[in-house]
């Protein structure tokens, strides 16, 4: 039963649970269909995959949807389990269906200019959603009238219930959101036009609250804390400024390969002062040449007795003068490819904007951004910068590609958490503006393709949250989600982008100037898509393992 206003619930939940089941049978042969390209005689051939990059991708998108369905609709059975789920909850429900089911039938936007159709995965057609419950979905789903309804029902800042069912998520959501609105919100408009970095203090404040060290054993002066409690830490702060929810992930990533791979003394070494704060960690191993191509990595440490000597370049390092741990991958051994590459702990002295690399046997400058400007970006050569070969992580050379893989998980539940917050904050500042500015003797808000569009904002928003959530929960219980981990930071990343074009189209004018903070929100969104594997990547991902056998 499709609603419209009044809600029903126990119907409507039935027929999503159809237009799952029509989703997951539409998912399943394009999966056949794809794999029969790609991997006729039952292993992917990488020629093959190749010539069928784009339908790949486009199953890649497609099994991404259904999952992000079907964890919308794990939230809806769960919230009305707990006698939670209200009108606003249930029309989100039923939008995101309506719209995920219909892009299923009728084309996926990759990108701009790029849209997957059914022939794209080597289908003639999509019967399976034609089945009445998915079609009703389809064509009453996410009607004007329910997004007029889903408008009225958020005006007031009501976006629906989060899912996350713990009441000390609950807690530390509403203590980072105050943070954010007292000591972020009111001043990143400003950082961001100076293009300087994030006021020391508040760093030192966040260290104080144990934002470095969430997921740091006890054992180690961190909190203990699982992923869920990263994620919602990490989109409380990126609502009031992607910087500042940025901060902690490169703490995460140092603690997380320490963590699983670091020798006893080098844990009791780093661990403790990455949790308080006491020192800033940056992960160095993007090249100039090789961007997502590891295996390509030239930069090589020498091992020179006691202590490696580092050679070669570096660049896109984040918050890279003001850290002191570097978690930098190197080739050390003649192996090519991924084998012969290591992880350092090399430590360096903070820098300065005048010198941002004091240690001797380091150079280099800032890279000008357009947006996340906060940590600033930077280059650096490296000419016999010394790293002591005790350093050496887990002190067995030729590890470092199999350690950095083991954090891919936890970092891309995190990046999708941040696109969650920058999700957000577009959606509420296209909000408020669109409640405040008048035109022709009434609020934008009136008018139904602005109200239309924040109401889209809210579900798509919605959808993105509970895939990363889910993502996070499968980590917190030692499941495999490299899969899931990539699909929430797929969505997560296109949804903030998303976000935040429209909610600039509805400040008109004023969005483009640099007065008014969505102008920095359109540019801090965009590079989501981009680090911690670009969207490209990232499709590839996931359609190679699903492809190759991972459900």
């Amino acid at each position: 039963m499709i609603i419209q206003s009044d809600l029903r619930i126990e119907p409507l939940l039935a027929t999503c649970r159809q237009g799952l089941a029509a989703a997951q049978a539409y998912e399943a042969a394009a999966r056949h269909s794809v794999a029969a390209l790609i991997a006729p005689a039952g292993e992917i051939q990488a020629a093959r995959l190749d010539e069928h990059q784009f339908a790949a991708h486009a199953f890649a998108w497609t099994a991404t949807y259904v999952e992000a369905l079907r964890q919308l609709l794990a939230w809806a059975e769960r919230a009305d389990a707990a006698g939670r789920l209200a009108e606003l909850d249930g029309l989100i429900l039923q939008a995101g269906f309506g719209e995920y089911l219909a892009q299923l039938a009728n084309g996926i936007a990759l990108a701009q200019g790029e849209i997957a159709r059914p022939a794209d995965l080597g289908l003639d057609d999509a019967p399976q959603l034609r089945e009445p419950a998915a079609l009703a979905l389809i064509r009453r789903g996410n009607s004007a009238a329910v997004r007029t309804r889903i408008a009225a029902l958020m005006r007031d800042g009501n976006f629906g219930d989060a899912g996350l069912d713990d009441d000390t998520l609950a807690l530390m959501r509403d203590q980072f959101e105050r943070f954010s609105a007292e000591r972020v919100t009111p001043f990143a408009q400003d950082w961001h036009r100076a293009d300087r970095l994030i006021p020391i203090d508040v760093v030192e404040e966040l260290g104080a609250l144990g934002v470095f060290g969430l997921t740091v054993p006890d054992a180690f002066g961190g909190l203990g804390l699982g992923k869920m409690a990263m994620c919602v830490v990490t989109e409380a702060l990126s609502r009031g400024y992607i910087g500042v929810g940025s901060l902690g992930t490169r703490s995460e990533i140092a603690a997380e390969l320490i963590r699983l791979n670091g020798t006893a003394a080098q844990k009791q070494a780093f661990l403790p002062r990455i949790a308080s704060g006491e020192i800033l960690p940056t992960a160095v191993f993007t090249e100039p040449n090789t961007g997502s191509d590891l295996g390509s990595l030239t930069t090589r440490a020498v091992r020179a007795g006691d202590v490696y000597k580092v050679y070669g370049n570096k660049t896109w390092i984040t918050h890279g003068a003001r850290s002191d741990l570097m978690t930098l991958l190197v080739r050390t051994e003649p192996a090519p490819g991924y084998r012969g590459l290591s992880m350092l702990l090399a430590e360096k002295p903070r820098g300065s904007d005048a010198v941002p690399f004091p240690a001797p046997g380091m150079s280099g400058g800032e890279i000008k951004v357009l947006g996340y400007r906060g940590m600033k970006e930077y280059e650096i050569a490296f000419d016999g910068f010394t790293v002591p070969a005790e350093n050496l992580l887990g002190g067995v050379p030729g590890q470092g590609f199999k350690q950095l893989m083991a954090t891919f998980e936890s970092a891309r539940v995190q990046t999708a958490a941040r696109a969650i917050g920058v999700a957000q904050c577009a959606l509420e500042l296209g909000l408020a503006y669109a409640n405040e500015r008048k035109q022709f003797g009434r609020a934008l808000y009136e008018f139904p393709r602005v109200s239309g569009k924040l109401a889209w904002m809210a579900v798509e928003t919605m959808l993105a949250r509970q895939l990363t959530y889910f993502a996070a929960r499968e980590k917190d219980q030692d499941r495999r989600c490299d899969i899931e981990a990539g699909m929430a930071k797929l969505l997560a990343a296109r949804i903030a982008w998303a976000n935040a074009d429209n909610a600039l189209q509805i400040h008109g004018g004023n969005g483009y100037a640099e007065e008014y903070p969505i102008s920095r929100v359109l540019c801090d969104a965009r590079i989501l898509n981009i680090f911690e594997g670009a969207a490209e990547i990232q499709a590839q991902v996931i359609a190679r393992g699903l492809l190759s056998g991972r459900n």
